[in-house]
């Protein structure tokens, strides 16, 4: 994001004081701030605060000759390359919802020509009635961006979405609006994570370790290259990138159901480790142990294979990218499985416990190799990020090459 410029409207409400965070974090990133301060806003935070963190003057009155002289509203409007509202009110919603523009924030959001992002923040009773529901409709429809709000306590004492995303949230957004300039912009992307269990009875059942790091961090690679990135994800305990559509699961023929539903796409990255197997028939009670201790026989059945099961499928991506954990014989096993799935490309790491008794599943590095119809690509040991990062970018090269 270094060198892009943010106007920031900074509406009234309490959540006004995470907009300072917001600022401060964005020039960490090399982003420049103006800032916009509404009269409600400035019940809450000073302009001597908010210029203080962005070096810049700050914009208060539609009618200040002054300001008119230096930066005129319709100049401070495009200037940027993005607009964000934090917090965006419901009044500031309906404003440009319905062409309204009787003060500055208004009158620059009606007369930009670059794109809006909004984290609204209000109690949960004003973010459900019927005219902020229609209002984000319309605003959405017209193109503007939208990150939050979240669940939570609010000042109020009330419980319910209504709270601001929190800065880092609003960062990541911003860095996807940023993306929708980048490699990968205007394609899907559907990414699959983490493992899946299968229930024996309701409190045990068969999984595996995968921790879903690998899988997560491709999808936060992708969104920020501006893919619209679908990540259907088995049971993890990781947050979700910002701004990926989160599908969770349980069960592999879950997983199959969704990402069939996610279809179609542009490229599949199936980073999931599916169970190969579940019980035939999972207990409906407890399974206790029997008088005499005799381990109960538990019959395994096939679970449907998702990667050759969309390998072939009538809405297949045009790129199809599976990943084969192993423990021996790494890039061969891999080879094999690209031909018997039907992959365009397999991505191979070996999972084995080392010397150490660390393991690639539940850690933060990774060591893989890349197997396509041009060979095998021998990657570096890199954090589970920097794997993500680097697939993006070849993934990028592959469709932009082929489109």
């Amino acid at each position: 994001m270094r060198g892009k410029s943010v106007l920031l409207i900074i509406g009234g409400g309490i959540a006004a004081y995470k907009s300072l965070e917001l600022i401060r974090r964005l020039a960490e990133r090399g982003v420049k701030t103006r800032a916009i301060l509404t009269k409600a806003g400035a019940e809450f935070v000073t302009p001597l605060s908010v210029s203080a963190l962005t070096g810049e003057k700050i914009y208060t009155d539609l009618f200040s000759l002054t300001d008119e002289a230096e930066m005129g509203h319709i100049e401070l409007s495009r200037a940027a390359d993005l607009v964000v509202v934090a917090p965006a009110t419901a009044d500031l919603m309906g404003k440009m919802a319905n062409g309204l523009a009787n003060d500055l924030a208004s009158t620059a959001l009606l007369a930009t020509d670059k794109p809006v992002l909004m984290a609204p923040a209000m109690n949960v009773r004003m973010w459900e009635s019927a005219s902020v529901r229609r209002n984000r409709a319309i605003l959405e429809k017209d193109g503007v961006l939208f990150v939050g709000p979240n669940d939570g306590e609010m000042a109020c004492g009330e419980f319910g979405p209504g709270r601001m995303a929190e800065p880092m949230e609003i960062v990541a957004a911003i860095e996807k609006a940023f993306g929708a300039a980048g490699p990968l912009a205007g394609l899907r992307a559907l990414v699959t994570a983490g493992p899946t269990r299968e229930p024996v009875d309701p409190v045990r059942f068969l999984a595996n370790h995968s921790s879903g790091k690998q899988g997560y961090a491709i999808a936060e690679a992708l969104a920020r290259a501006g893919a619209a990135t679908t990540l259907v994800s088995g049971p993890v305990s990781i947050t979700p990138p910002p701004g990926v559509t989160l599908k969770r699961v349980t069960t592999a023929r879950e997983m199959l159901a969704a990402c069939e539903a996610a279809l179609p796409a542009d490229v599949l990255v199936m980073a999931a480790a599916v169970a190969d197997w579940r019980p035939d028939i999972a207990a409906g009670s407890k399974i206790k142990k029997s008088a005499d201790r005799i381990v109960p026989l538990i019959k395994l059945v096939e679970n449907p294979d998702i990667l050759a099961t969309l390998s072939a499928h009538k809405a297949r991506p045009r790129l199809v990218i599976g990943f084969a954990a192993e423990t021996d014989d790494v890039v061969q096993n891999a080879i094999a499985k690209r031909g018997r799935k039907g992959a365009d490309w397999i991505i191979a790491n070996d999972v084995s416990v080392d010397e150490t008794g660390g393991s690639v599943m539940g850690g933060d590095r990774n060591r893989v190799h890349l197997v396509s119809e041009a060979g095998v690509e021998d990657w570096p040991e890199m954090t589970k990020n920097e794997v993500g990062a680097r697939l993006a970018a070849r993934i990028a090269e592959k469709l932009k090459g082929a489109a």
